[in-house]
């Protein structure tokens, strides 16, 4: 039986060469491809070299490996929504799984989701079911996906849980553009304020301040003396740097601590819990919370997922520690074979129109449906509340701004006025 040398390209691209026992050159590539290689060129040994051929086939393999994107990497979520909603109608359609991601491999500009869907192709193909493709990715497909898309499996209905899948994640998309809608507006507000009262003490108020030196016997009002001090402090030079950068500095350094600190067990807990307390937006954070909860669990029971593996998937994707810990006190009620509404009720994070749905939906067996009742409403009172938040905000924020732009010039002019009066007179 002759040898055949080949070279040939891996499931992650990289090439390879070699040597390989067969009957004929099919026969060498059906043995190749059972190893998960693809071979880019055979030659039967003693009737020619791979030499030219072989730099050749290196070539085409960098640039099969260029086409067949990178792994390992993380996407855009609305990137992976999109592709789920791709995937979804492919299979409805009545394409195979593994003919849809080829398809969709072939077309997907993104390098990592390109070279992450061939990969997924490439294990399919190789035997391994869909879930266990997925659970390879761990960065790009969380546990909530894999699980969804087991039950979808399990239960021969993957078409219906990847659309599912793809409406979970629009929805939960559209939630968070509108919460970060809200947030947006005042963070870009006190950034302008902020720049505005730095430009002014550094540049204009010490204009002001020499003029005033230069009028002898000149009394200067309160205000402007603390604007004038203020300005002299900013500008002071006690290490290199003006006072102003220091201070700048010192914020960012205090806001980078904060941030660290609230990655500790400690820290996240009490983050989590000023979130839903605070003013104007705690009502936001818990409304959100409720809802992604209700739309989580909802979607998983409804998928197939089982109730107490459904409940650890969505205690991990809270996004909220005290609503993880409530969550993780239902799981425990329901591993104990009691209802869900008890330790709901006891965590007092939940509204009571949740728990009385929720009780509803368990006394008729319609859970599941009731949950994501539950999420559409919540979708709805959030978007109600960041409405009516920018509403509020813009007219305070833009009070806000004025006023403290219009201390800065009443302190620089009223001294102004002083002075002409005093002439007059």
């Amino acid at each position: 039986m002759p040898n055949f040398q080949y070279t040939a390209i891996d499931q992650q691209g990289q090439p390879s060469t070699g040597t390989v026992q067969a009957g004929s050159e099919a026969e060498a590539t059906s043995q190749l491809r059972s190893q998960n290689l693809y071979p880019t060129g055979i030659v039967e040994q003693g009737k020619g070299s791979l030499g030219a051929a072989g730099k050749k086939a290196a070539s085409k393999a960098r640039g099969r490996k260029k086409a067949r994107g990178t792994t390992g990497g993380r996407i855009k979520p609305k990137v992976l929504m999109i592709f789920t909603r791709q995937l979804a109608t492919l299979i409805d359609s009545g394409l195979p799984l593994l003919r849809g991601l080829t398809v969709l491999g072939k077309q997907e500009p993104n390098q990592v989701l390109r070279g992450t869907i061939n990969s997924l192709a490439d294990s399919v193909q190789g035997g391994s079911t869909f879930s266990e493709s997925l659970a390879q990715h761990p960065k790009i497909f969380d546990k909530l996906y894999v699980n969804m898309v087991k039950a979808g499996e399990l239960g021969g209905v993957l078409e219906v849980v990847l659309t599912r899948l793809a409406e979970y994640q629009e929805k939960a998309h559209k939630l968070k553009n509108k919460i970060v809608a809200a947030m947006v507006y005042p963070v870009i507000v006190m950034f302008i304020a902020v720049a505005i009262v730095t430009f002014l003490m550094l540049f204009i108020v010490p204009k002001f301040k020499e003029m005033f030196n230069d009028m002898a016997g000149a009394e200067l009002p309160k205000i402007s003396q603390f604007v004038f001090g203020f300005s002299e402090f900013m500008m002071a030079r006690p290490v290199i740097l003006p006072n102003a950068v220091w201070i700048l500095g010192g914020v960012f350094l205090v806001y980078l601590g904060f941030q660290l600190w609230g990655r500790t067990k400690t820290g996240r807990n009490l983050v989590d819990k000023l979130k839903l307390r605070i003013p104007l937006f705690g009502d936001i954070q818990r409304k959100s919370a409720v809802s992604r909860f209700s739309r989580t669990l909802g979607t998983l029971v409804t998928s197939g997922v089982p109730i107490l593996q459904a409940l650890n998937i969505t205690k991990e994707t809270a996004g909220n520690v005290v609503i993880s810990d409530a969550i993780n006190k239902v799981h425990e009620s329901v591993k104990e074979g009691e209802s869900i509404v008890q330790p709901l009720r006891a965590s007092g994070v939940f509204p009571s129109m949740v728990i009385s749905m929720v009780d509803v939906g368990e006394e008729t067996g319609q859970l599941p449906e009731m949950l994501l009742k539950i999420a559409d409403v919540y979708d709805d009172e959030v978007d109600n509340a960041v409405t009516a938040l920018t509403s509020v905000l813009e007219p305070i924020m833009i009070v806000f701004l004025a006023l403290v732009v219009g201390a800065i010039v009443f302190a620089l002019f009223l001294p102004l006025i002083k002075i002409i009066q005093q002439m007059q007179q």
